[in-house]
């Protein structure tokens, strides 16, 4: 059975830092693409990071470009989320999310081959 778990959300104050975390369990880890979406009260859900098989390559959201970094630990079946320089605009649920292809801006959260459950993030003005 697999399972994506997210950790780490929160309230926090506008300015401030906040770390998700998502452990997978159930698949071979190293063997796909994982990313961060978010959906916000009566918004679509949008892509926020994606991180490639080993790592290497990063892709972001250009909203969260040079505040956030995705990360990732395969031997420990981990992606994280640093999230720096928060607004109100980036409170959301935060979905952790694995696909065996390239995670990034194209890819419908839909079409994923799986997902978390989510994770609230609030952030106070």
């Amino acid at each position: 059975q697999v399972q994506l778990v997210e950790f780490g959300g929160g309230l926090v104050q506008a300015g401030g830092s906040l770390g998700l975390s998502c452990t997978a369990s159930g698949i071979t880890f190293s063997s796909y693409c994982m990313g961060w979406f978010r959906q916000a009260p009566g918004k679509e859900r949008e892509f926020v990071a994606g991180i490639s098989w080993s790592g290497g390559r990063t892709i972001y959201a250009d909203s969260v470009k040079g505040r956030f970094t995705v990360s990732r630990d395969n031997a420990k079946n981990t992606v994280a989320l640093q999230m720096n320089s928060l607004t109100p605009e980036d409170a959301a649920v935060y979905y952790c999310a694995a696909d065996r292809g390239i995670v990034d801006a194209t890819i419908r959260f839909a079409e994923l081959d799986y997902w978390g459950q989510g994770t609230q993030v609030t952030v106070s003005a």
